[in-house]
């Protein structure tokens, strides 16, 4: 038997609307089964005539949104009014700015002491840079993961915002968002997650650190195991202009991959392997046989082998493999290619609830479940308190 709704139904998470990883943190919850209520700005309500169908950023999905002036107090206590009945907030803005509009952590906790408070920002709530401007680019710079993502001799290359935004930073706040949550099911009172990009990126650079501590990552960057230094674990392009990915990293798999190739001797048989003096000849002679073929002849002569070795697909070809179309990983939705819930239940599934809604259209339906009658939310309309 399944249940409706995703383990998190019955979660309730309000969600000051901002941009980056607080966006896609709560697009997590909502796939999940949270339901979400974003506050928009007034001024992001679109005009009329706007296009029909939901907006094209499919992160926003999952949710209903409310437009609401914050800087107004009419505006501000129809979110407090939210916050008495929910479990989470989060919002992205830098330190403070909640704390100047009357919905900082000692307002919203005291109108709700079971509040989980979850905060996003890129450098954290304290600490010299607090208060600086910042992109995922500047904050995989200072946390030494940028510097380890580059070939040897070559400049950094950076992992788009998977790295930062997104690991670093979304999915340690829903980390941080559930721990609390599970804090204050067990009777405990709410709290704040200060959840940083740096902070998260210095915790998922922990493996490496570990090895540079046992002496199994001894060279600079691009020239060690995992980081395109060693040949068996690197990308090569192929006859056609595209490219497969080797990760050959354990004897058995090597093994396959040198029987299939027929590359069986000098520095690219077994006991040469982690001979690091053997590296760039074997690279060499591996890009030389790689050019010999096409991506998908590779593709199909590794295919059901474990030689660790795949075909470097784009994102609309990714949505096509056999392997992520049978588990559903990519989905369309609304016409709109998009990721499906992650991680998979058995019991309670997530699901995709509802697309992305524009800047207010659920206004005046969110103000009737908080109590309003329809003179006060006309009322609310004219001062602009809401849109």
């Amino acid at each position: 038997m399944t249940a409706a709704g995703g383990p998190l139904a019955g979660v309730r998470v309000v969600e000051l609307a901002g941009i980056g990883p607080g966006p896609f943190a709560v697009m997590l919850l909502a796939d999940l089964g949270a339901q979400v209520v974003r506050v928009d700005r007034v001024g992001d309500v679109p005009f009329a005539g706007r296009e029909p169908g939901p907006p094209a950023d499919v992160i926003g999905r999952g949710r209903r949104s409310i437009a609401v002036d914050l800087k107004q107090a009419a505006g501000r206590d129809q979110v407090l009014g939210l916050v008495r009945s929910s479990d989470v907030l989060v919002e992205g803005f830098r330190p403070g700015v909640t704390e100047r509009l009357g919905l900082g952590p000692d307002e919203c906790l005291a109108a709700n002491p079971r509040l989980v408070y979850g905060r996003m920002t890129g450098w954290g709530q304290d600490g010299p840079l607090a208060q600086r401007a910042g992109h995922d680019l500047t904050y995989l710079a200072i946390t030494g993961a940028l510097d380890a993502s580059r070939r040897a001799g070559e400049r950094p290359v950076p992992p788009m915002n998977l790295l930062g935004d997104l690991g670093g930073g979304a999915l340690y706040l829903v980390m941080g968002v559930l721990s609390a949550l599970l804090e204050v099911a067990r009777g405990g009172q709410g709290q704040v997650v200060d959840a940083s990009i740096v902070d998260g990126v210095a915790s998922l650079g922990g493996f490496i650190l570990g090895l540079r501590a046992q002496g199994m990552w001894p060279a600079p960057p691009g020239q060690n195991l995992l980081d395109t230094g060693a040949p068996f674990y690197d990308v090569y392009t192929c006859g056609d202009g595209r490219e497969v990915a080797v990760a050959a990293l354990e004897p058995a798999f090597y093994a396959e991959l040198v029987r299939l190739t027929g590359m069986d001797h000098g520095p690219t048989a077994q006991p040469a392997r982690f001979d690091r003096a053997g590296w760039p000849e074997a690279r060499q002679r591996w890009a030389e046989l790689f050019l010999t073929r096409t991506r998908d002849e590779w593709a199909l002569l590794f295919a059901d082998t474990d030689a660790c070795v795949a075909p470097v697909l784009s994102w609309d070809e990714a949505a096509a493999h056999p392997q992520l179309a049978g588990r559903g990983s990519y989905l369309t939705r609304d016409q709109l290619l998009q990721a499906g819930p992650a991680p998979r239940f058995s019991r309670t599934p997530g699901q995709l609830d509802r697309p992305a809604p524009w800047a207010g259209q659920h206004t005046d339906e969110v103000l009737v479940e908080l109590g309003l009658v329809p003179a006060a939310i006309t009322a609310l309309r004219e001062a602009g308190a809401v849109r």
